[in-house]
């Protein structure tokens, strides 16, 4: 069996380290050793999305990656996206459009739609719905979720202009 080794990044800002078993996932290191647990796991094959965080500012399926990987990287889970306690203008937006219902899935669409807005400050639907088709909703419907980033962005436009 290989060694654990130890591993140093930044985790939502903060400068993280620990030892993990060179096959532990990223998700499994976030959740256990990290003890961040809004990261959530869901179908463990990259499909579903919900374990999605921002690599660098970049979404990755933290289930598809082991912990090794990211060491010297720059991650950010759904408790990196707003200062404890608070919600970003992304976040208020999912509360009212009643875009989140069991929450499940909340997490990677909130770091899934971060790195779209980072990237594309106005997305038109068409735009959000593409980057949104790599996360799966049970319970939404994903208009609510549209309807939800694209009011943070005329709202983000607004206060920029």
């Amino acid at each position: 069996m290989p060694e654990p080794r130890e591993i140093e990044l930044t985790i939502n800002g903060e400068r993280r380290a620990g030892r993990c078993e060179p096959r532990t996932t990223l998700v499994d290191f976030l959740r256990e050793t990290c003890a961040l647990t809004g990261t959530h796991v869901g179908c463990e094959h990259g499909v579903c999305g919900a374990c999605t965080v921002l690599l660098d500012g970049a979404p990755v399926r933290s289930c598809l990656m082991f912990a090794v990987q990211a060491a010297g990287a720059r991650l950010t889970t759904v408790e990196g996206l707003a200062p404890p306690g608070e919600m970003n203008d992304l976040q208020r937006a999912f509360q009212e459009h009643h875009a989140l219902q069991c929450g499940f899935c909340t997490p990677g669409i909130l770091t899934t739609m971060t790195a779209l807005l980072a990237d594309n400050p106005t997305p038109t639907r068409e735009d959000v719905r593409r980057a949104l088709s790599g996360n799966i909703c049970r319970c939404t419907g994903y208009e609510p979720i549209v309807q939800a980033v694209l009011d943070c962005a005329r709202g983000r436009a607004g206060r920029a202009g």
